[in-house]
């Protein structure tokens, strides 16, 4: 099995920053893309930014030039530097990863918990 463990969520005023990580554990044999998503209340969950195995990233426009994903494949860890936050950006953020737990078999996808991010002053 495998676990992601988000943190570093919490309140924040408008303008600031928050960092969040997200480890992954458990039987990996690899991990391919990793991201993160968010889910306000009555919205749709969200793909905020995404990462590749090789360094690739992609956000959405929403996030473009505030938000950095990153990730340590030594530690199995990605992460959500978000900066410039807005009330808007306020939701739970949810941490996926494609992950082989067997040798030649296809990447499934894991989630994490959730952490809550709320930008208010």
């Amino acid at each position: 099995q495998v676990q992601l463990v988000e943190s570093g969520g919490g309140l924040v005023q408008p303008g600031g920053s928050l960092r969040l990580s997200c480890v992954a554990s458990g039987s990996i044999v690899s991990i391919n893309a990793m991201g993160w998503y968010r889910q306000a209340p009555g919205n749709q969950r969200e793909l905020v930014a995404g990462i590749g195995s090789g360094g690739t990233t992609n956000y959405a426009d929403s996030v473009k030039g505030r938000f950095t994903i990153s990730r340590d494949n030594a530690k199995n860890t990605v992460y959500l530097q978000m900066n410039s936050l807005k009330p808007e950006d306020t939701a739970v953020y949810y941490c996926n990863a494609r992950v082989v737990v067997r040798r030649l078999d296809p990447a499934d996808a894991y989630w994490g918990q959730g952490t809550q991010v709320t930008v208010s002053s």
